[in-house]
């Protein structure tokens, strides 16, 4: 954990990669990770755990499937919302977004459960974030 300021600004223009979390910092047991998106990702559930998004920059869409249906939230740059643990749900940007998350260290981006991961889809518990040099992929 660095010990100096991060800029936001300058983690989201170390990468390139889609979908593909850096951990900037952690706090307590969690990770505070930053992650450019377009299109969809998979439908998947955190069993044991909420996951919160703040949206940096662009528009995020969350399609969630809840007891009384499916809905789909739309989130606009500025705006945080949590899914509660154990909802299905599908984030999806159809122009580009860049998102911060909040959850536990060691939280798989694809949860707990999911359907198929598409190649464009990383499946990790997030990436190191490389301030010295873009890493232009995973």
């Amino acid at each position: 954990m660095s010990i100096q300021p991060i800029s936001l600004h300058q983690a989201l223009a170390s990468f390139d990669a889609l979908w593909s979390p850096r951990v900037v910092t952690r706090v307590n047991d969690y990770d505070v990770r930053v992650a450019k998106v377009e299109g969809e990702h998979i439908w998947h559930a955190h069993d044991d755990t909420d996951e919160f998004f703040l949206v940096l920059d662009g528009e995020l869409r969350l399609s969630l499937r809840e007891p009384g249906g499916e809905r789909t939230v739309l989130l606009p740059r500025g705006s945080v919302f949590t899914v509660p643990a154990g909802t299905e749900h599908r984030p999806y940007t159809p122009s580009g977004a860049a998102i911060l998350m909040f959850e536990p260290t060691g939280t798989p981006t694809v949860g707990d459960r999911h359907d198929e991961i598409p190649a464009h889809v990383d499946a990790t518990t997030g990436h190191a974030l490389d301030l010295e040099g873009r890493d232009g992929g995973a």
